[in-house]
């Protein structure tokens, strides 16, 4: 068994300052697939109190307003507040294309994709669980049904022997709430019609009592810097690259995709209850250096499982059709379990390798 019998997961809202600059960067990058869909782009994103940043590199034919995406996101989200914003983009160095251009990896670097069957969205309950409850925070503060909820937040779920042992909600809010308000509203619409009965749960909410300053006014943000909130929440191994701001030649993302899509697939054909997919590049090649898939009790699938899928990077993004504006949507509440993401997609027939 991957997962251990008592563990905790994280979720942040969009007005989390790392993710306001996830959602910068993967807008940017949508918008460069849109005008042009082989467009490189690895862009990052940094802010903190008045101030925004956006670097890297793009090449491509499109022609972007940097400072126009990012203040049109960050009033997406939900804050008003004016920024400085510096870009300094430029063209991807050469020695990294003329192994990319020739359908080689975009870096060198690990990956990892999981699944398991104890929900509906092939993850463990705690993680889905977390990601509902800070969107629906979200949902609630745009809904207006709690007007006092402003952008910025996070939840943690803490589950023992598969049921829920602790829930933790801190959420940034309006002057003058109080923290028994703020407790019993969020008790009873969104805690309560999500964890059902709370019976034996510890409920913690706002534990230092007051959350008034959130966002880039409270804290520095940066893209990439949530790649547990994610991916599996720590409970499973992670190569370190992040995902947003990055166009799918670049494996830390396309292959991160891959494996969770063969790792779903294979529990979904009950070849496994639980899966662990790893693959390794060296940069500029296309054939991994390595892959494997291996089920709950640790044990090699058969090589004709393997055999299915093609873990190169330009069939990987053919497969599942990356080259297209679909990236802003992932930059929030997670990247996996939402089956709108062609890589939560389930084949029709990959119980015939049985």
């Amino acid at each position: 068994m991957f997962i251990p019998k008592i563990y905790t997961v994280e979720s942040v809202t969009s007005g989390h300052p790392d993710k306001i600059c996830d959602q910068i960067s993967d807008t940017i990058l949508d918008e460069c697939l849109k005008q042009d869909p082989t467009s490189r782009v690895a862009i990052e994103t940094f802010g903190c109190h008045g101030l925004l940043v956006v670097g890297g590199e793009i090449t491509s034919s499109s022609r972007l307003n940097f400072k126009k995406i990012a203040e049109k996101v960050y009033k997406d989200i939900g804050f008003s507040e004016k920024l400085e914003i510096i870009t300094r983009v430029v063209q991807q160095s050469p020695d990294i294309a003329q192994g990319v251009n020739t359908g080689g990896a975009g870096d060198q670097g690990i990956m990892y994709g999981y699944a398991c069957n104890e929900t509906h969205e092939y993850l463990p309950k705690g993680i889905v669980l977390v990601h509902k409850l800070t969107q629906g925070l979200e949902n609630l503060r745009k809904s207006g049904k709690v007007k006092w909820l402003k952008p910025d937040g996070k939840a943690q779920v803490t589950i023992e022997n598969k049921k829920i042992k602790s829930i933790l909600i801190s959420t940034q809010h309006k002057k003058g709430i109080t923290q028994e308000e703020i407790k019993k509203t969020l008790t009873e619409k969104l805690i309560k019609p999500l964890a059902g009965n709370l019976n034996g749960i510890e409920i913690l909410v706002n534990p230092t009592g007051k959350f008034e300053q959130g966002g880039f006014d409270a804290d520095t943000g940066l893209t990439g810097r949530k790649i547990m909130v994610d991916t599996y929440g720590g409970l499973i191994p992670h190569g370190g690259g992040c995902f947003s701001g990055k166009d799918p030649t670049k494996v830390d993302r396309s292959a991160a995709y891959m494996c969770r899509f063969v790792a779903k697939n294979i529990v979904s054909a009950k070849l496994a209850k639980e899966c662990l997919v790893s693959v390794s590049y060296a940069i500029g090649r296309a054939e991994p250096l390595m892959v494997e898939v291996v089920n709950e009790k640790g044990k090699s699938l058969p090589k004709k499982v393997l055999e299915k899928f093609d873990f190169k990077p330009l069939s990987i993004i053919e497969k599942l059709n990356l080259r297209r504006p679909i990236y802003r949507k992932t930059a929030a509440y997670g990247h996996f379990g939402n089956i709108n993401f062609p890589w939560e997609k389930l084949l029709d027939k990959l119980e015939a390798i049985r």
